[in-house]
């Protein structure tokens, strides 16, 4: 799959923006579920209220709330009957303390970054069911999609964060028992997440507050899977890493990264929050910028959220 030109596209989107009546110089408007962000010249700063458990934080980059996710032990890899092999052995875990978005990056939110010129637009501005999606004002609060790896890395760095470790991903969505999902062990049904085809697409973020995990954190199971920082290795829970495991530090021939959550059409058993799934990660260092080797895969199935120490 080829790349779209960056400059036509990003033409095209300014395009649509002056289409907006009297919008500023935003491109797509902020959703209303999320405050609109003062933008500044140092995305790393940020509005923090506490630094407790559950406490909250709103970047000034793009207008995320993160939520702090305290120093502990959990553990990690599968304690269900429906395990995989990738998750075994399950083994204790001991954490630092970081910080979580809330939510998956929206369309409006990634339209900051590609507007500020420190990201590419996405691959292509459709989704799964709707060819105009990233350009439309209708889902300025729907998780970006059709971005790769290195698309969600350079993302979070402009917004001052990263990609979320997989350890700090699962801990997020577990907390410190053993639960099944991130809500508990109920069996999933369509109040607590977009999967199984309920909606056949992406959805609004935020939009099942029954599925929050532990910690008050949102759409951990379903809408979109999410791109995490560490490479792929299906035998990786048996090198026994375990304080702030960061993932392999080899990748594969094929740059395989590993993605978290699940997605809008995969069944019960892949919303799991100990499900592991591996695609074909970003190549930088590849010559052709347009090739399959420099992008890696990119979906309408998946996003990102980011992470912070």
């Amino acid at each position: 799959m080829k790349k779209i030109y960056s400059t036509l596209i990003l033409l095209a989107f300014l395009a649509s923006a002056c289409s907006m009546g009297n919008a500023e110089p935003t491109a797509i408007a902020l959703p209303t579920a999320i405050s609109t962000p003062t933008v500044s010249t140092n995305p790393a700063e940020e509005i923090v209220s506490g630094g407790d458990p559950g406490s909250e934080r709103v970047s000034q980059a793009d207008g995320m709330t993160s939520i702090y996710v305290p120093e502990g032990t959990f553990r990690m890899g599968a304690l269900d009957p429906e395990e995989q092999r990738d998750e075994k052995p399950d083994h204790s875990v001991t954490m630092k303390g970081f910080w979580m978005d809330k939510l998956e990056v929206t369309n409006a939110m990634y339209a900051l970054c590609v507007q500020a010129g420190a990201c590419e637009p996405p691959q292509t501005f459709k989704s799964q069911s709707r060819e105009s999606y990233f350009n439309n004002p209708e889902f300025n609060d729907y998780p970006v999609v059709y971005v790769t790896s290195y698309q969600a890395e350079t993302y979070c760095k402009w917004a001052g964060r990263r990609l979320p470790t997989e350890a700090e991903w699962e801990y997020s969505a577990r907390g410190n028992d053993f639960r099944t999902y991130p809500w508990g062990d109920e069996r999933p049904d369509s109040s607590r997440g977009n999967f199984n085809y309920f909606v056949g697409d992406t959805t609004r973020v935020g939009n099942y507050p029954a599925g929050a995990s532990p910690f008050g954190i949102l759409d951990l199971a379903g809408n979109v899977a999410e791109w995490v920082q560490d490479y792929y290795d299906a035998d990786y829970y048996a090198q026994g890493v375990t304080v702030n495991p960061t993932g392999p530090g080899a990748r594969d021939l094929y740059f395989n990264r590993v993605v978290r959550g699940g997605t809008f059409q995969d069944v019960f058993d892949d919303v799991r929050l100990a499900n592991r799934a591996s695609v074909r990660g970003s190549n930088p260092q590849a010559d052709d910028i347009y090739s399959e080797d420099y992008l890696g895969e990119f979906s309408p199935k998946i996003g990102f959220r980011c992470a912070s120490d």
